[in-house]
C-alpha cells in the first residue's frame, strides 16, 4: 500500500503546478470577446460606412465641378461682348458662380441678386423680393437673366426693372429654354413641375414671342443665337440667347412701360 501511494505521488507530481506555473498559463487563454476581436469587428463595420461616405463626398464634388464649369462657360460667352470694367447685375443668380467668374474676367463690379438669403459663391450678394431690384436707377452697365424669365410671374415688371437700373448704352443679356419640339415641351413641363412650388408656374415662350415682347418693352436685339440643347446633358432642351440694348427714344430715368395685355 505504501508503495502504491508513493507511486501515485510520483505520477501526480508533474500534474500539480504551483502558482508561478499557473500564472504563466492563465494569460494565454483569451476570452472569446477579446479586445482584438472587438476591434476587428468595428473595423469591418466601419469600412462600408467610410466607403459610402467617400462616394457621397465624391459625388458632391463632381456636381459642384459641373456647376462651376457650366457657369464659367457662360461667363466666358458673356464677357466677350461686355467691356472690361463694366458693372454687372446677375438677376436670379442662383449659386452665384456666373457673377463670381465675371468678377474675375471683367473686374470686381459684379452683383448677384436672388430670392434666397445667400449665394454659394463668394460674391456681392443682395436679397431680391421678386419685384424691385435693390439698386438705384442707372447703376449697371449690364444685367443678366440666365434662364430666369420663364420663372417670372410678370415678365413686364422684371424687364421694366432691368430698364430702370441699366445705364445709357447698357446691355441686357438673356438666356432661355425654348420649346421648339415636342421633346422640348415635355422637358419644360417637367421643369415646371419641379419649380412651380418654389417660384410659381413657369411660362416658356417661343423665340419669336420673346423677340416681340422685348421689342414691345423698348429693347432692340443686338445679337441673338440659337444654342445647342446639349449644353446641359441633364436637361437637353433647345435654348436661345439674346443681347439687348435699350431703344434710345424710351431711355428716360424712372420711365416705366405699361404691360401689353398679351404679355405674361
Amino acid at each position: 500500500m505504501f508503495s502504491r501511494l508513493k507511486n501515485f505521488g510520483e505520477d501526480s507530481a508533474p500534474r500539480l503546478l504551483g502558482p508561478a506555473a499557473m500564472s504563466q498559463i492563465i494569460p494565454r487563454a483569451e476570452p472569446e470577446s477579446s479586445p482584438k476581436q472587438f476591434s476587428s469587428a468595428q473595423n469591418t463595420l466601419r469600412w462600408p460606412r467610410e466607403l459610402t461616405n467617400g462616394i457621397k463626398r465624391r459625388f458632391k464634388r463632381e456636381r459642384r465641378r459641373r456647376r462651376v464649369g457650366r457657369a464659367y462657360d457662360m461667363a466666358l460667352e458673356i464677357a466677350r461682348l461686355i467691356p472690361y470694367g463694366s458693372e454687372v447685375l446677375d438677376m436670379g443668380c442662383g449659386n452665384g458662380y456666373i457673377a463670381h467668374h465675371l468678377s474675375a474676367m471683367l473686374g470686381p463690379g459684379a452683383v448677384g441678386i436672388d430670392l434666397g438669403r445667400s449665394a454659394e459663391a463668394p460674391i456681392d450678394y443682395r436679397q431680391y423680393d421678386g419685384a424691385r431690384v435693390p439698386a438705384p436707377d442707372n447703376s449697371f452697365d449690364a444685367v443678366l437673366l440666365c434662364y430666369v424669365l420663364h420663372h417670372a410671374q410678370d415678365v413686364s415688371v422684371v424687364l421694366n426693372e432691368v430698364r430702370r437700373v441699366l445705364r445709357h448704352g447698357g446691355l441686357a443679356v438673356i438666356y432661355e429654354d425654348i420649346p421648339r419640339t415636342c421633346w422640348d415641351t415635355a422637358l419644360c413641363w417637367i421643369h415646371n413641375q419641379q419649380w412651380r412650388g418654389r417660384t410659381g408656374p413657369c411660362t416658356f415662350r417661343r423665340a419669336s414671342d420673346w423677340r416681340s415682347l422685348f421689342d414691345f418693352l423698348g429693347f432692340e436685339v443686338v445679337n441673338d443665337r440659337q444654342l445647342s440643347r446639349w449644353r446641359n446633358l441633364t436637361h437637353p432642351v433647345s435654348r436661345q440667347s439674346w443681347f439687348l440694348r435699350l431703344v434710345p427714344e424710351v431711355m428716360t430715368s424712372g420711365d416705366v412701360v405699361a404691360p401689353h395685355p398679351s404679355c405674361g
